[in-house]
């Protein structure tokens, strides 16, 4: 009897599923607009999260890179940063982004509110969040650059600044669609509105900082080493596997919808090509340094990384899986000479990030028409000048402003001391007279 059963009924379900579609029409080929806004909606918040998870490996990362007197300052940082972007964000970031008028420069200063309905395609809460770890990733880029000088809460004060406004406008002038995207520019998921943002932020906090006491030489030639010596290179290498998963929301999560089949695919050809660029950079910055220094530099390697999957941020959808890798190789090479540009302008940064994120954004951003025949290289560069441009001006300015009323950097017997001691009074460190 029950061989009869499982007979019948396997013929009778096909029966029944082809009755189904035929009547269903155009079911097919899509889902119900329900289900379409269920699957929409996990995908924001499954791809937030991996971002969200970026937050610690940017701590690692930091943390790894920095010397062992600056550590705990830098998990401060980490997750002081989060929190002040995601309140930000919420109070005005959102609306002064998506509230921009079509073709516009700026939207409004009012809180997020949710209005969530079926017909939006997914509902609103997870498209805040999504876009809020977006913000903090901007932030977090800053931190990195100007460690173990700079006074903690003024850094609050500019996380707060960065990610309530400046990071909002320019994101509202693409993707809000204000009059980049009227004017034809393409960022995919952000090579030049987030990295960019974040690397041009980075230089002009820098650039008002001035080096760490003792980093470069009157004459110009480097410190000695000891001095500046990592404190954990395996702490930097989880940190930077940390950052290469949480692209795959990054960039795939930026599809923003994964309710039909086309959109499937699409998502999975991201997260392809978002692994191989980050591959092409780190091979990349290893044969450069091999072959024109000597030896195979694993930090380089590590932003090499950083610096491929920057690059293929702007557009990971249409590129072949060669290009993907030729793009991030690119980056990967823009890293390794971008720091030894800062290095000879004296400017230091520590973690490496203006490379990685500055240099290595521009370059994934004019590098879209190489793929997408829907953009031109004028229309990009026109975004490039404009948003780093504009970022770097405004932080400037808020920089030296904040310079000349509240202070920014450490005494230099703070420093000397530890930013641990001076700014959390954490001793994690053997102190020597």
């Amino acid at each position: 009897m029950t061989q009869l059963l499982k007979k019948i009924s396997v013929p009778l379900i096909s029966l029944i599923f082809l009755l189904n579609m035929s009547s269903a029409g155009m079911a097919e080929t899509t889902v119900s607009a329900e289900i379409g806004f269920i699957f929409n909606t996990l995908l924001f918040l499954i791809c937030g999260f991996l971002v969200f998870f970026m937050a610690c490996g940017f701590a690692m990362l930091e943390s790894g890179m920095v010397t062992s007197k600056s550590v705990s300052v830098i998990c401060a940082k980490n997750i002081g940063l989060i929190s002040i972007a995601g309140i930000m964000f919420w109070m005005f970031g959102y609306n002064l982004a998506y509230g921009i008028p079509e073709g516009g420069y700026i939207g409004s200063f009012i809180p997020w509110s949710d209005s969530s309905a079926v017909d939006t395609g997914y509902a609103d809460g997870s498209d805040w969040y999504f876009q809020m770890v977006f913000c903090a990733t901007t932030v977090s880029i800053v931190s990195g650059t100007l460690a173990e000088r700079i006074k903690l809460w003024p850094f609050f004060l500019f996380a707060a600044i960065l990610s309530g406004i400046i990071y909002p406008i320019v994101m509202g002038w693409q993707w809000g669609g204000g009059w980049l995207a009227s004017a034809g520019f393409s960022d995919f998921a952000g090579s030049t509105l987030v990295h960019s943002t974040g690397g041009a932020a980075a230089l002009a906090g820098a650039l008002m900082l001035g080096p760490r006491l003792g980093r470069f030489t009157k004459s110009g030639s480097p410190a000695p080493l000891k001095p500046f010596a990592a404190s954990s290179i395996p702490l930097v290498t989880v940190g930077v596997f940390i950052l290469w998963l949480g692209w795959f929301g990054f960039n795939g999560g930026s599809q923003l919808a994964i309710g039909t089949a086309d959109d499937a695919i699409a998502v999975s050809t991201i997260f392809l090509n978002t692994f191989l660029a980050g591959a092409g950079g780190v091979m990349a910055a290893a044969t450069v340094t091999r072959l024109n220094f000597g030896k195979t530099d694993v930090v380089q390697m590590l932003n090499g990384c950083i610096g491929g999957l920057v690059a293929i941020t702007a557009e990971p959808l249409m590129p072949s899986p060669l290009a993907a890798i030729l793009i991030g190789a690119v980056g990967g090479v823009i890293v390794v000479y971008g720091t030894k540009l800062l290095f000879s302008l004296k400017i230091d940064d520590v973690v490496g990030a203006i490379p990685a994120h500055l240099f290595a954004g521009i370059w994934g951003t004019l590098a879209v028409p190489i793929t997408n025949p829907d953009t031109s290289f004028g229309t990009q560069l026109l975004g490039v000048i404009s948003i780093n441009v504009f970022v770097f001006v405004v932080a400037l300015i808020v920089w030296s402003i904040m310079k000349a009323t509240i202070g920014i950097r450490l005494s230099k017997e703070a420093e000397t001391k530890g930013t641990d001691v001076t700014e959390t009074g954490v001793i994690a460190y053997a102190i020597r007279d």
